[in-house]
């Protein structure tokens, strides 16, 4: 073995020795994690319902989209896209379900509010990510927001938001 090779495996058997003898740190952001409240949301059972009847709306208008549904922490649940959608409109799904939860109003709302609030307008602006066409909506049980759904991929992002609000009422009488 040359030289190189020697120091490579050196290195392959002290660096775990050297981290399992090291001393503890403080809590991990995991043992962080875990102990905190764990966010609300649809059960997975019923974001996937809701998902399901929103591709199916949209397949009902001959659009391929995406479709995603977080909880209340921005955490995915489901993410579908039909057969044909694009990788922009499973994108546009996420980042409308996010942009929606993230301001607590659907992305339609926000759109027309971005006109007249510059305050608002420079904040969406501040995240390439965020997107203010129509599709993005929350869920809501009473007035607790509990997560969003977003869809995109439409031609038409009003087509978008219809699809989403197809798939909340399916299961808004089912949300605890």
């Amino acid at each position: 073995m040359n030289k190189t090779t020697h120091l490579w495996v050196a290195s392959c058997i002290a660096t775990p020795l050297a981290l399992a003898q090291a001393p503890p740190g403080p809590p991990s952001a995991t043992a962080a994690q875990a102990q905190q409240p764990a966010a609300r949301g649809p059960a997975l059972e019923l974001a996937l319902e809701a998902a399901e009847k929103a591709v199916e709306a949209c397949r009902g208008l001959d659009q391929k989209v995406g479709v995603t549904v977080v909880d209340s922490a921005g955490v995915f649940k489901v993410v579908l896209a039909t057969d044909g959608a694009s990788t922009r409109g499973v994108q546009s799904s996420t980042n409308k379900a996010l942009t929606a939860l993230a301001f607590g109003a659907a992305t339609s709302e926000l759109g027309d509010r971005i006109q007249t609030d510059t305050a608002l307008a420079q904040k969406i602006a501040a995240n390439a990510n965020y997107n203010t066409r129509a599709g993005g909506i929350l869920i809501k049980l009473g007035d607790d927001v509990i997560g969003a759904i977003g869809v995109g991929g439409a031609k038409g992002s009003e087509k978008d938001e219809a699809c989403a609000i197809a798939g909340l009422q399916k299961v808004q009488g089912k949300l605890k």
